[in-house]
């Protein structure tokens, strides 16, 4: 009689679990056929044709190789020399994009990051205040950061103002949903411990919120950057300046060598960012670069 109780208790685990196991197989199985469904529909209505990919790609090749002009052996420097006739003037342009990157980065992370407590729905305080500040978000970060290049040409001028504006509006939408969704998923307890000590929202923020999230604050700003170089590039080719005007320009006067030599500088500058970020980002927490 006194194992009726305990085999009884394992049988009812058994059978929910079982229950359980059947619920997620089902789930499984419908998320897998929707899936499906999904990656078929858009390869149909993108008319998405394989054949067409495979017999293209021979094109593609022929495009990248004229990237490259011919570099011999032996007159290597002297060739080099000649397909970066123009690198003073693609430095110059070089660092105007680096420049409009860094201060839209700063900008939008500053103005993204504030907005992200209001973003987020812990720290909000009230529904209202989180609802709008999330549809805000979604309107900075949803219209392309082209588009608002364009909008600001057309308000200011050609020029690296609107590039800056542009990227600008784009990273505050997406560092503050980035950053709400990192300020949702913290520990609520040091906020808890403020509260009882009588602290106010801000302190809150100052010494609850901000040592939490800090590291994952820093990593996404990096990213942002190295995104935003990429951006201040693009904007270029609408009139914002930048090495993309010069790259915008290569492409469209057929100077393929020319617009290789300019892609090269910008892998090159994107590698280096990336290797200085990832460094500072590990001596910012502590962290060494390597394991060993």
């Amino acid at each position: 009689m006194a194992n009726a109780a305990p085999r009884g208790l394992a049988a009812r685990f058994a059978s929910e679990y079982a229950a359980h196991r059947r619920r997620k197989r089902v789930y499984a199985t419908l998320f897998g056929a929707v899936f499906v469904v999904c990656v078929v529909a858009a390869a149909i209505t993108a008319k998405f044709d394989v054949i067409k990919l495979v017999d293209g790609l021979p094109r593609t090749s022929e495009f990248l190789l004229k990237l490259v002009p011919p570099i011999g052996m032996s007159s290597f420097a002297n060739d080099v020399r000649e397909w970066y006739w123009d690198i003073g003037k693609w430095m110059g342009s070089l660092l105007n994009t680096l420049l409009m990157a860094y201060l839209a980065t700063v900008l939008g992370t500053f103005i993204g990051g504030f907005l992200s407590f209001f973003a987020a729905r812990n720290l909000a305080g009230h529904y209202l205040i989180y609802w709008t500040t999330r549809r805000l978000l979604e309107i900075a970060r949803t219209v392309p950061d082209i588009v608002w290049a364009l909008m600001f040409v057309i308000a200011f001028g050609i020029g690296p103002l609107a590039g800056i504006l542009a990227i600008t509006v784009h990273t505050i939408g997406a560092q503050g949903k980035l950053f709400a969704e990192v300020n949702e998923n913290i520990s609520p307890l040091p906020i808890d411990g403020i509260r009882a000590a009588g602290g106010s929202w801000w302190q809150e923020i100052r010494f609850a919120v901000l040592p939490q999230v800090m590291p994952n604050y820093l990593s996404y700003t990096f990213w942002r950057m190295e995104l935003n170089v990429r951006s201040a590039t693009i904007v270029g080719f609408v009139g914002a300046g930048g090495i993309g005007h010069d790259l915008f320009t290569s492409v469209q006067l057929l100077y393929f060598a020319d617009a290789g030599a300019i892609l090269l500088i910008i892998v090159a500058t994107i590698m280096l960012i990336d290797v200085l970020s990832e460094s500072f980002r590990h001596s910012a927490i502590g962290k060494a670069s390597f394991a060993h």
